[in-house]
């Protein structure tokens, strides 16, 4: 159906209204006038807590984008969802990764069929296979124990279990190292492949149709690296799947009852509490990954009962929104004060930029008077500080930044914690502070008039920069899931406020067309096309150095 333009809107038009007067707010003046601004502008759920005082917003501009959430109609849409409508217009498919993570007691159809009894079945095979490896009872095939696990997959089929896999290291299993491979680059796989042993090692290949090109050239190296140590026949006790093709998975050589099937309605991006999460229960344990799920369905259940005003991802969201739309924030940046988060990020980028990125709307219009997806980047504090603070500080771009931090750690050096949660804290308020001229002339105090007016300038810092800040008890499994889920409906709350179907890629699929073809006149097996004169070019020195 289509909607009316998002800038027809009359909330969209009070809130352009509005931002003429916000565009001149100082965050420092909005706390001096406002001594309750910190507890009014924060709220809690399923583990998390979620700052975001330090907006240049006030509480009529949340009204103003809570209406604009319900004239576009976002709670009807993420009530739809839950309900397993086919929401993705142009694959027609429901969007139910939620499905995933609800308990066997709920009941939750696709085309009239009850999908909880097929979740819990993988879920059962899952939780059956990891113990067996965990405890020792798979073997490899000269019956010695598993050590090594080798994940082969590209997108939300690396991604997302590699980030948890190093977020839940504390909970690890000891014998066990975990490896991921995506990239169709050999040395990729040539790096993961020097540090196992083929008699120790469990290879996954995860992908749902076997033919995903990146994934099945990685495979297929895998295959023949084993087969120099091994006999066809060993395959199945080193190799497992995450698929639904089980002709081609026999033909690979693997075990049909070592499949592990997941469902076309949920998106590769949104897919690591499916059977793509086998890494994570082989990682850390079914018992941690069922924790893991229990964390996301405790945000999914705020999410779709709590009013937008109260409502964690909704907050976000709408704070983000407001950032891009009309105060003309092109990019954000995560910050997670957690080194094991540090995969986090790239995690996000994924999630929003695959999923918001495009310039049509869902009933295929053109998209020509507003802005959609930021840019997602990011990396752990406090190594960003020392990398590209300086320009969010004092560039020539505003940044809003989304800092994330454990109150407590998980290990014993408390001096290191008090000193990261110090960065993280002093860095978001220097955001919002700035240093004015006149406090660093307070600094410099005592130096030469001349001199101190010449470093003015430089040490001056405008200030006024918005963040968000998340904090937790501990990043655990459930804190760690509800996180996730916490931004995968963020994400589904701006692609409804700017129209846009968040769960197809389409712009994936034309670099990957292309590819085919100048691989193969790389490779000899077709003549050269006719490309531009730059990619005929490149080609021939390819073709050169061979």
């Amino acid at each position: 159906m289509r909607q009316p333009s998002l800038t027809s809107t009359a909330s969209y038009q009070a809130l352009q209204s509005h931002a003429k007067d916000a565009q001149q707010w100082q965050m420092r003046d909005l706390f001096a006038q406002d001594p309750q601004r910190f507890e009014r502008l924060s709220s809690e759920a399923a583990g998390l807590f979620l700052d975001y005082s330090k907006n240049r917003l006030d509480g009529r501009t949340l009204a103003l984008l809570a209406n604009l959430a319900r004239e576009r109609g976002v709670e009807k849409l993420r009530d739809a969802m839950f309900n397993g409508d086919k929401i993705n217009l142009t694959e027609h498919r429901a969007v139910l990764h939620t499905a995933l993570r609800a308990p066997k007691d709920k009941q939750i159809t696709v085309d009239g069929q009850d999908i909880t009894a097929d979740v819990h079945s993988v879920l059962a095979r899952i939780r059956t296979f990891s113990d067996a490896v965990r405890n020792g009872q798979w073997l490899g095939h000269t019956g010695k124990e598993i050590t090594d696990i080798v994940n082969i997959g590209i997108g939300g089929s690396d991604l997302g279990p590699k980030m948890v896999c190093l977020a839940l290291r504390q909970f690890a299993h000891p014998r066990l190292s975990m490896h991921f491979v995506s990239n169709v680059d050999g040395h990729d796989m040539d790096a993961a492949l020097s540090r196992v042993n083929p008699e120790t090692t469990l290879f996954i290949i995860a992908s749902k149709t076997f033919t995903t090109a990146e994934t099945m050239m990685n495979a297929n190296t895998a295959r023949q690296w084993f087969l120099k140590n091994a006999s066809e026949a060993a395959l199945a006790k080193h190799f497992v799947a995450v698929s639904t093709n089980v002709e081609a998975i026999k033909k690979f050589g693997i075990d049909p009852d070592n499949m592990f099937p997941f469902w076309d309605w949920v998106g590769g991006r949104y897919s690591v509490w499916s059977a793509i999460g086998l890494p994570v229960a082989l990682c850390a344990g079914y018992g941690y990954f069922a924790d893991f799920l229990a964390g996301a369905h405790a945000l999914d259940e705020h999410f779709r009962t709590a009013p937008i005003e109260e409502n964690l991802p909704m907050i976000l969201a709408l704070v983000g929104f407001w950032n891009r739309e009309f105060l003309g924030c092109p990019s954000v940046s995560i910050a997670p004060y957690h080194q094991d988060l540090n995969r986090f990020p790239a995690y996000l980028q994924q999630l929003e930029m695959e999923s918001n990125g495009k310039r049509v709307t869902r009933a295929g219009d053109t998209i020509a008077d507003y802005e959609t997806c930021p840019v997602i980047w990011g990396d752990v504090g406090t190594n960003g500080q020392h990398a590209y603070f300086q320009l969010l500080h004092q560039g020539t771009d505003v940044t809003p930044m989304d800092f994330i931090a454990a109150l407590r750690p998980a290990h014993e050096f408390q001096n290191h914690h008090a000193a990261l949660l110090a960065n993280c804290f002093a860095q978001s308020e220097a955001f919002m502070k700035g240093k004015t001229a006149d406090e660093v002339r307070a600094d410099l105090a005592g130096q030469d008039p001349a001199e101190i007016e010449r470093l003015v300038p430089h040490k001056t810092f405008p200030g006024n920069r918005p963040s968000n800040t998340i904090l937790m008890e501990y990043l655990t499994p459930a804190t760690l899931g509800a996180l996730i889920a916490l931004y995968e409906h963020k994400t589904f709350v701006q692609g409804a406020l700017w129209d846009v179907n968040s769960f197809d890629q389409w712009g994936v699929e034309l670099g990957k067309v292309l590819a085919k073809k100048i691989e193969a006149e790389l490779n000899g097996e077709a003549q050269p096309a006719q490309h531009d004169g730059s990619t005929n070019g490149l080609i021939a020195r390819a073709k050169a150095a061979v």
